[in-house]
């Protein structure tokens, strides 16, 4: 009876902090959200408020702009990454000394802080001193002391740029995964057949990723929204509010403007689009492998 009951006893201490750190933090939040508390009045939340934060939200025109170019970040930022980390994996599955040596430089961005990476790029963008605005300016004439960061539009590529430049590697070495699982008996004999290696690609290798490739963008997608660091530490969410994503705002109304209740509400709206996305991707993952089973 003692050795049936001992695995389980294993589990106790991890189970103990998922809960500490997990479960209670965020039972605790959903219900705040639905409280008013203001840090700066009271120490603990106070009155119940049902929905209010919620539809403070809904209404709410900041809100509004940072679910837009949460938007506009996630689509772009996946839609890059993906196609840079197909293209990467389809140039990297040779063997040889050079590709094993590229791969382990690729993996140096995915190393590196993003809070770091926003931190160097906002110093590489600065028109007088940053080595790629100055090395754009000397390129490009017309690019010369070009404030990078203080146009709405060039910030928000920029950073789509360091998010795309931080996961690349990452989702390239999923794809590589992926396509070592793949037979190359299936592509020997499309090329014997006559295809050529675009086709061979297209309609014989892409299909059979199409599992890996839609994991790769739940996560790719999951981890876009929780985009955080780059976000302070690159733009501060400006110029204006042009690059204040839907994190950025959480932790603003909770800790810059002490509204928690408010912010509990922001949060789980987040959660519940990062819950809604995942579910529709798994859903379009087990209609693929039931059409590969039929």
């Amino acid at each position: 009876m003692r050795d049936r009951y001992f695995p389980y006893a294993l589990l106790v201490p991890a189970f103990v902090i998922v809960l500490a750190t997990t479960i209670y933090p965020l039972a605790y939040s959903f219900i705040t959200s639905f409280r008013e508390w203001d840090l700066t009045r009271q120490r603990r939340p106070s009155d119940f408020v049902g929905f209010g934060n919620y539809q403070h939200a809904i209404t709410e025109a900041a809100f509004q702009s940072s679910l837009w170019v949460t938007i506009i970040f996630v689509f772009t930022s996946v839609l890059l990454t993906l196609v840079l980390a197909i293209l990467l994996s389809l140039l990297l599955r040779r063997q040889g000394p050079l590709h094993t040596f590229t791969r382990i430089i690729l993996i140096l961005p995915f190393a590196m802080s993003p809070a770091l990476i926003g931190v160097s790029y906002r110093f590489m963008f600065n028109p007088e001193f940053g080595v790629i605005a100055v090395g754009l300016g000397s390129i490009f004439p017309t690019l010369k002391g070009i404030p990078w960061l203080a146009n709405p539009n060039l910030a928000m590529a920029i950073l789509v740029l360091t998010d795309v430049w931080h996961w690349t590697p990452y989702m390239t070495f999923m794809c590589l995964g992926g396509l070592a699982s793949i037979p190359r008996e299936t592509e020997e004999a499309a090329k014997i057949d006559g295809a050529s290696s675009f086709r061979v690609m297209w309609e014989i290798v892409l299909p059979q990723m199409k599992g890996v490739i839609l994991i790769t963008a739940i996560l790719k997608t999951i981890f876009a929204l929780k985009m955080f660091d780059q976000v302070v530490t690159l733009t501060g969410g400006g110029p204006g509010i042009s690059t204040e994503t839907l994190a950025y705002f959480v932790f603003k109304v909770g800790f810059k403007w002490f509204d928690m209740g408010y912010a509990s509400a922001l949060a789980w709206v987040l959660t519940l689009i990062m819950i809604f996305i995942s579910f529709w991707y798994v859903r379009i993952l087990l209609n693929e492998n039931r059409a590969i089973i039929k």
